[in-house]
């Protein structure tokens, strides 16, 4: 498994909160997604010719 964007405990303290588990395949599924926002904000603060991402480049 890549290097995780997350931290298990609070994904699994939010679920069991909540009466959930949390399976090995979710945690992954979230580190890809997460991934996945994060490339998509610095792609779109590069277009705009910038260096720091900011909560603008999540839309």
């Amino acid at each position: 498994m890549p290097e995780l964007l997350i931290y298990k405990s609070k994904v699994r303290e939010i679920a069991k909160n909540e009466g959930m588990r949390v399976s090995e395949k979710f945690y992954e599924a979230l580190n890809a997604k997460v991934e996945e926002i994060i490339r998509k904000a610095i792609e779109k603060a590069k277009n705009e010719g910038r260096k720091t991402l900011s909560p603008e480049h999540l839309e």
